[in-house]
């Protein structure tokens, strides 16, 4: 399909922008979503990208989703004469003031130790201290003699 130039560099720049775009499975839709262009060519040109491996697809409930590739990044950064500095959004680490720093997890990185804290408590709520014993007792011996199951005449 043809694509004019201008309406393919659209189409770039929206991907490059975000690291990933999403388009509706809708080939008479006269205008994308996010990109003002056809629907159509946001398609076929995420298609052309695929085939390239510049992009994934994802397809889910008629809608395609696609994400860029390290190669597609590459791409993209000559054809759109992107300087290198420049990422994605989906690639920028988002730091919001005043909000703490995320866990970290590891050997022992911010766990709470088992002498106080959320794990003890967890623990002593699943463990029984008063010493009986749980469950069925030693003589019970389960036994199948068969039976009606669903509605079935028993056959004799």
């Amino acid at each position: 399909m043809f694509i004019p130039t201008a309406n393919r560099k659209l189409i770039c720049k929206a991907i490059f922008k975000d690291g990933v775009l999403v388009a509706k499975k809708d080939y008479n839709a006269p205008r994308h979503a996010e990109v003002p262009v056809r629907n159509l060519e946001v398609i076929k040109a995420m298609q052309s990208l695929t085939s390239r491996g510049f992009v994934k697809t994802q397809f889910s409930w008629q809608y395609y989703y696609y994400t860029l590739t390290d190669e597609g990044i590459e791409y993209l950064r000559e054809y759109l004469n992107i300087p290198q500095e420049v990422f994605p959004a989906t690639f920028k680490k988002v730091v919001r003031p005043g909000a703490p720093a995320a866990p970290r997890f590891g050997a022992g990185a911010g766990r709470p130790e088992r002498e106080g804290g959320f794990r003890r408590e967890r623990d002593d709520y699943r463990r029984r201290d008063d010493g009986k014993k749980e469950g069925a007792s030693d003589d019970f011996r389960p036994e199948f003699r068969g039976g009606l199951s669903r509605g079935r005449p028993q056959q004799q």
